[in-house]
């Protein structure tokens, strides 16, 4: 029997735009796989032979063409097209209001342990602000936060140049200094950048911001670890939605400081583990036997991506909002962190009965600077804290020892 005629094979069209952003990698496995098709060998026949192309050889070696940073010359530029550029390294500007690239830095993005990805300016409702952080790292595969307050301190790693990085890039992602000014009008709104003239006076100039960076010589820091059921559910269990609040009302009162947030949930044993050491606690064991019949020591918190935002942040002497002596002893562990100050945090609830007011506290939930907590089970959580986990806060007399 004859065998039929093979379909035609139909080639399939693929944009210009989209050949440009393609990796080229890709492209050229797609090349090749649409060829082995076309001359109906299968790879697995004893007669097949590989096709080579020239082509698609250059074109492997040859970088996806991008556009460049617009070139600063004073005057305002429309950002160039592909066709119309050559990629030189000198090409790769750095906006006006960007602040100078750091110099001499001992570790690359590649070796740091954390960078920063992307920040951008968080307003609150009393109408203080702050630079919320964005850190990925190499430990772990959550994303970190820092909350920065004041202009002073800034991330090395997110002022970096990027490869190819355009100016519109670097806005992105935050790396610019002073705050972005509303440069969109109606008629390009819908456009997008492509095309579009970048003004050059998109964010505040620098005699504006010289004016706003002042910060004390030693910051405040607060190393906080993410609690969802004290922060979110108004847990009575902890107080550390209150000590995240009063860290931020801290900072805010000082027009500087730093809140490191660590996303290790339960003391680093995760959500459903610490649900599951609820259930023991209401049988009646404290917070560490309930870890410990998990399986989990007392305490798994790490702080080594914590250090490496700090030396981003170039906070090298710190003052730490802490009760909690195992935290200053890791910060400063293997690192040229200093923490010259520990600030403690004390529990309102605890500082009210030492005042001799606790006829007048009143417990408060939710917002910024007003959470509060009370309760029986805070009393025995934060008891078990100082007799078992050396945290330093005086237990109210009142209370027993």
């Amino acid at each position: 029997m004859t065998e039929a005629s093979p379909a035609p094979v139909q080639t399939e069209y693929v944009s210009t735009s989209v050949v440009d952003h393609m990796n080229p990698l890709f492209f050229k496995n797609h090349q090749s796989h649409s060829q082995i098709h076309a001359s109906h060998q299968h790879p697995h026949s004893g007669n097949y032979t590989p096709p080579v192309d020239d082509a698609s050889s250059a074109f492997l070696q040859t970088p996806v063409p991008r556009r460049l940073s617009i070139q600063i010359d004073g005057k305002p530029a429309v950002v160039p097209t592909v066709s119309s550029i050559t990629a030189t390294e000198a090409s790769y500007s750095t906006p006006p209001a960007t602040p100078p690239l750091a110099q001499g830095s001992s570790k690359t993005i590649s070796e740091a342990i954390a960078w920063c990805a992307a920040r951008a300016r968080i307003p609150t409702p009393d109408g203080s602000e702050y630079f919320l952080h964005i850190y990925e790292n190499t430990k772990d595969k959550k994303e970190h936060l820092a909350f920065v307050f004041g202009d002073a301190i800034r991330s090395k790693s997110l002022d970096k140049a990027q490869w190819n990085e355009t100016e519109i890039d670097r806005v992105k992602r935050g790396a610019y200094s002073g705050r972005l000014r509303n440069t969109v009008s109606d008629e390009n709104q819908q456009q997008g950048h492509e095309g579009v003239t970048l003004p050059t006076n998109y964010s505040t100039d620098e005699a504006q911001l010289a004016n706003k960076m002042t910060t004390p010589a030693v910051p405040l820091v607060r190393i906080h670890s993410e609690c969802f059921t004290g922060e979110i559910g108004h847990s009575a269990r902890c107080d550390c939605g209150e000590q995240l609040d009063e860290a931020i009302r801290l900072m805010k009162a000082e027009g500087a400081g730093v809140v490191v947030y660590l996303r290790q949930e339960g003391r680093g044993i995760g959500l459903a583990e610490k649900l599951k050491a609820y259930n023991l606690q209401d049988l009646g064991y404290d917070t560490v036997m309930a870890n410990l019949m998990l399986n989990h020591g007392a305490d798994e918190r790490t702080y080594e991506v914590a250090q490496a935002i700090l030396e981003d942040l170039g906070l090298d002497q710190i003052r730490l909002l802490t009760n909690n002596p195992d935290k200053i002893e890791k910060i400063e562990k293997d690192s040229q962190i200093k923490v010259v100050e520990r600030v403690p945090m004390m529990p309102k609830s605890w500082e009210a009965i030492e005042r001799g007011m606790e006829a007048e506290f009143e417990v408060k939930e939710g917002a910024v600077e007003n959470k509060v907590v009370r309760g029986k089970e805070l009393d025995k959580y934060l008891k078990v804290k100082v007799e078992r986990m050396r945290h330093l806060i005086p237990i109210p007399s009142s209370m027993g020892v």
